[in-house]
């Protein structure tokens, strides 16, 4: 008799300090790598995931998905295995959950969004220490919060991107972008279809530039309607900073 094989959609969360980014790489110390790892040692037998959300080194997730094929393995087998396998992999993951999906289900491909959270704050704060932008400068918040609303359209994003990337284009449809305001920390929100590698990090360097206003709310809507580089984008913005709040399967 064959056995059937099923695929599994694995919920993970990560503080991606001291990790070399979320996608497996040839000697180095990654989220994929490690739960890989982990999954093999606990049921004896090699597992081979695949992941929705690239994000670099030192960017944290709330929440990310990785997809996985095993045979003849039921879903009652991956939850009982759920807390030992968190045993074996490194405090900076947990593995959250797990559920049964289609067998043509596709862990990047069929996400309908991903939201991401970036954190700066403006006076010491140990609690944020690693997990925030710290950024003693004086900000216009009101500029700022315009300046994110001028991203909620679909364009070309290709000047966020960093260089050597391999995208087939680089459009990205941005449903909701803002920033909030909670004392002396900020924090830009920002949900979209795709985004392209330092993204995120680009767009909120920019930002932080005109809300110090070392570029015009005029400057950067021109920056956005661009397609060379000129120098204005800023990906000075720390990877720490940075956190993939959810990837979304469902439209909302």
């Amino acid at each position: 008799m064959v056995a059937t094989k099923c695929r599994f959609l694995l919920e993970v969360s990560y503080v991606g300090e001291g990790f070399s980014g979320f996608q497996r790489q040839e000697n180095a110390r990654t989220i994929q790598s490690e739960f890989e790892q982990a999954l093999s040692i606990y049921f004896r037998q090699s597992f081979d995931l695949t992941g929705s959300s690239r994000t670099d080194a030192g960017v944290h997730a709330a929440q990310n998905f990785f997809h996985v094929d095993v045979e003849g393995m039921l879903l009652g087998e991956m939850l009982d295995a759920m807390y030992g396998v968190n045993a074996i992999m490194p405090e900076g993951i947990v593995w959250k959950g797990v559920k049964a999906v289609e067998g043509t289900f596709h862990a990047r491909f069929d996400a309908k969004f991903r939201e991401y959270e970036y954190t700066v704050y403006q006076r010491k704060d140990p609690f944020l220490l690693g997990r925030g932008y710290y950024f003693p400068f004086k900000l216009d918040g009101e500029v700022m919060k315009r300046a994110a609303k001028y991203l909620e359209k679909e364009r070309d994003y290709r000047l966020f991107s960093k260089k050597h990337t391999q995208v087939k284009h680089f459009v990205c449809d941005i449903h909701d972008s803002e920033w909030l305001q909670d004392g002396h920390v900020w924090r830009y929100r920002v949900r979209g279809n795709r985004f392209l590698r330092g993204m995120v990090r680009g767009l909120v360097g920019t930002m932080l530039k005109v809300g110090r206003e070392k570029i015009s709310e005029a400057e950067w809507v021109n920056i956005l309607n661009e397609e060379v580089e000129d120098g204005r984008v800023d990906f000075s913005a720390p990877a720490m900073g940075l956190k993939l709040l959810r990837v979304g399967y469902d439209d909302e």
